[in-house]
């Protein structure tokens, strides 16, 4: 094989590849959820100090249960939250977080160790062979990402992690999410398909790309445990626009944007709502197109999700509500992703000079 062939030159061979991409796939859907129950059950600051490899296994010993229970002790966040805490309180959160880690190893292994096996047998072109390496390094570094958000959440005077830190975490799992996804269907795409309308391909991108931005607004929501506040829905706090003196109630305009649980709130609804009506839009272009019933899903997905979001804003984010509204995040990106690549690979539709609209060529 060649770098300038096809990423695979054997329909066999590009079957088991993808297979092994979307389970790895699944795998970072798995790790967005537990992560999320990591974070809303207060667990992820259980483990105070970063073992890549000794870490993988848990205390076994009631001296070092007990090592480790001293060690949360003298946390801000024990001290500040969780003081006179029991011990099985603390194994209940240490459990999270240890599962959260575990399962990111678990993932490295899985992307690893198929790709040592694909890479001697020489199943993988160059170009697909470094394109997968690189996720590979990319998960290395969200591991990495993961402990310095953690580690800011241990500082002096902190209870939480870092929102910002908590935002990039989270953008760069989906980013992880999105590339494995999109390769997976690079061995599988078909030939022919039918041509795709400019303003129906543009809209497509331009629903994943908002998407991308409302995740990264979430976070910034999760991070700053905005959704325990202003829980009336369609007002917040009864006013349709809460005060400026509310949303823009921090030092400068850019940590209002990071930190106030007003103003992220605010823009994480604002968001939505243009989202469901840009998703509403490419749906009512893409009639009569073979991409309607896809555009079709897309919408019912956004919308679906929109009420999830209110239904967990309005219930004050009990745990199932926030780790369904997490997930259900992740698999709209998937079908987006899916939708946005059919858009992308098919051929383009250009006016022929009589006025028909044919397929370039």
């Amino acid at each position: 094989m060649t770098a300038t062939a096809d990423l695979s030159s054997r329909p066999d061979t590009d079957r088991i590849i993808r297979l092994w991409l979307l389970v790895v796939a699944v795998l970072v859907f798995a790790m967005v959820v537990v992560g999320g129950a990591t974070r809303l059950t207060d667990s992820g600051l259980s483990i105070t100090e970063w073992k890549p490899v000794t870490g993988a296994l848990p205390p076994l010993t009631a001296a070092q249960w007990a090592e480790d229970f001293a060690k949360y002790r003298a946390s801000p966040q024990y001290e500040a939250i969780n003081r006179g805490m029991s011990f099985a309180d603390f194994q209940f959160i240490y459990w999270w977080e240890w599962g959260h880690r575990f399962l990111g190893r678990l993932l490295g292994a899985a992307m690893l160790l198929p790709w040592l096996f694909f890479a001697a047998k020489g199943w993988m072109s160059v170009r697909l062979a470094a394109g997968t390496f690189a996720i590979g390094l990319m998960m290395g570094l969200q591991g990495f990402v993961g402990w310095l958000m953690v580690a800011s959440g241990l500082q002096p005077g902190m209870v939480y992690v870092a929102p910002l830190k908590l935002m990039f975490h989270l953008s760069l799992a989906c980013v992880i999410f999105a590339l494995l996804v999109w390769t997976a269907l690079m061995l599988g795409a078909p030939r022919d398909r039918e041509p795709a309308p400019d303003a129906v391909r543009r809209g497509g991108i331009a629903v994943l790309a908002v998407l991308g931005l409302q995740i990264a607004l979430g976070a910034l929501v999760a991070g700053n445990k905005a959704g325990m506040r202003f829980n009336d829905w369609p007002l917040m706090d009864g006013a349709l626009v809460p005060p400026m003196a509310v949303l823009f109630d921090k030092p400068s305009v850019f940590e209002a944007f990071i930190d106030s649980l007003a103003l992220v709130q605010f823009n994480h609804r604002l968001v939505a709502y243009g989202l469901v009506a840009l998703a509403l839009w490419h749906m009512l272009s893409a009639r009569g197109t073979a991409y309607f019933k896809s555009a079709t899903v897309l919408f019912g997905l956004m919308l679906a999700q929109a009420v999830i979001g209110i239904v967990t804003l309005m219930l004050v984010v009990p745990l199932w509500a926030g780790l369904l509204h997490q997930g259900f995040a992740v698999v709209l990106l998937g079908h987006a992703l899916a939708h946005v690549f059919a858009l992308t690979h098919a051929p383009r539709m250009q006016m022929a000079p009589v006025g028909r609209v044919v397929a370039a060529e």
